[in-house]
């Protein structure tokens, strides 16, 4: 059901492209709207787990600006987009779908204002858990981790290599800012150029309420998983957060916990069993 909407915006466009020029002329605005509609079903409706709301909106926005620019780099098609908006704006004979359009807009906004403001607040289905419980194995890169005796390799290093383990935290911060901060901010308190435009908003690192209650093997579980392998008693809840083990590897995923501890001054939360011997198994 999904696949056949996404699939019939853009058999549209195919269409609209093979009889473009043969039987009618299709206005380059009508084309841009066609693109913009087909994109928004693709990405509103394309995916098995849905994109966050938040990120849909950023989505869109970026393909109307990308549209946008493609209509005005060029005069000529610059003119053909520009001659009807022009033409509906001042001839006569547009008048009636001028002043409708225009008193439309603004009501439109009232309308959601009002309902926004007006619209009692509800509980979700059910309770949700801001930390969810992991599940016990996942697989990162094809290889199975125990979650359960998942330890970071390189907390070690903190006092029998100090300086290896200051080149660890240096490449967590590499990958902290190439990646993270863009939501998690500079100074990790959730208030990234992004974050305003998410939410959930991003996690504050810097609450005592975060990371410092968490273990490692907690932080690894989600940054490799990201909003999409949270669990459902962790609903509703849109997270924006990728699946990092898409774009990093596994050094790289323990570096930046290592980054995130030492910029904010926190210690991982300690284990209450005894920690495993060894962890060659899951490396």
């Amino acid at each position: 059901m999904i696949w056949g909407v996404v699939l019939g915006a853009l058999g549209a466009l195919v269409v609209l492209r093979l009889l473009d020029g043969r039987l009618f002329k299709v206005p380059l605005l009508a084309w841009l709207a066609a693109w913009f509609i087909a994109v928004a079903v693709m990405l509103g409706f394309g995916f098995v787990v849905p994109i966050p709301s938040s990120m849909l909106k950023i989505y869109l926005a970026i393909v109307a600006g990308a549209l946008a620019v493609y209509a005005t780099t060029d005069r000529d098609r610059l003119r053909e987009v520009g001659e009807p908006l022009a033409a509906f704006a001042t001839e006569r004979r547009f008048v009636i779908p001028l002043v409708l359009v225009v008193l439309a807009i603004p009501a439109a906004l009232a309308a959601k204002i009002y309902r926004d403001m007006t619209q009692p607040p509800t509980p979700p289905f059910f309770g949700r858990t801001v930390h969810p419980a992991p599940p016990n194995q996942i697989t990162v890169h094809d290889k199975p981790f125990d979650l359960t005796n998942l330890y970071n390799p390189h907390r070690e290093l903190e006092a029998t290599n100090p300086t290896l383990y200051r080149q660890k935290v240096a490449s967590g911060r590499e990958v902290y800012y190439r990646n993270c901060f863009f939501c998690h901010g500079d100074l990790m308190r959730g208030e990234g150029m992004f974050a305003h435009a998410l939410l959930p908003v991003p996690t504050n690192f810097q609450d005592p309420g975060t990371i410092a209650q968490l273990q490692e093997n907690y932080l690894f579980w989600r940054i490799a998983k990201g909003g999409p392998g949270l669990p459902e008693e962790a609903g509703p809840w849109s997270s924006a957060m990728p699946a990092w083990d898409q774009f990093l590897d596994e050094e790289q995923i323990w570096d930046v916990i290592l980054f995130l501890y030492d910029f904010t001054g926190n210690r991982p939360r300690a284990r209450e069993a005894v920690e495993p011997t060894a962890s060659h198994e899951q490396r």
